[in-house]
């Protein structure tokens, strides 16, 4: 089994991909953009923690007016504290969505913001795989097949294809050609 390689559009040095075309990442591509990646990432799964809390905290508040609204004579002392939560919780949606934005303009796909889990697309022997990537490892050390998800991750193994062909230790595989 070959390691994933980038198609020769889409590269993550920079270039932008054509048209519709999907962005291939090769491991080192990959890894590469490990300090933006992850940057942004850690971003999204800070705020994706705080806007969980933030609903639990509106469903309560909702919860405390419904019981409220049964006593007609009672005052409703939730209903600024709920205000100033709801518009919190659409501005940091806008900026979530921001985030997931960022990562997809780079060619990355977000799976899982609070694990703080994405996929790089990638090819390996001629077919669509995820390099897989998840907040706290220190670079990609996993794919799995686009249809299993995180649950299929495997470890990647040395001497898979690089860009230029060679392994990942400097030998070449065996089913591509030497380019010596």
């Amino acid at each position: 089994m070959t390691a994933p390689q980038a198609n020769d559009t889409p590269r993550a040095n920079g270039s932008p991909p054509a048209k519709g075309a999907e962005r291939l990442f090769t491991v080192e591509e990959a890894n590469l953009m490990m300090p933006l990646v992850r940057a942004i990432v850690s971003d999204l799964s800070r705020l994706s923690h705080d806007v969980v809390e933030r609903r639990q905290r509106v469903a309560l508040l909702r919860s405390g007016r419904e019981s409220g609204a049964r006593n007609p004579e009672s005052r409703d002392p939730y209903s600024e504290e709920l205000a100033q939560i709801e518009d919190e919780l659409e501005k940091q949606t806008r900026e979530l969505q921001g985030y997931v934005d960022e990562l997809r303009a780079l060619g990355i796909e977000p799976k899982d913001g609070l694990a703080g889990i994405i996929d790089f697309p990638a090819v390996m022997d001629g077919r669509r795989v995820c390099l897989c990537w998840q907040l706290g490892e220190p670079e990609v050390l996993f794919w799995h097949e686009v249809d299993s998800g995180f649950a299929g991750r495997q470890p990647l193994v040395a001497g898979s294809l690089s860009a230029d062909g060679n392994g990942l230790d400097g030998s070449h595989d065996q089913d591509s050609p030497a380019t010596d």
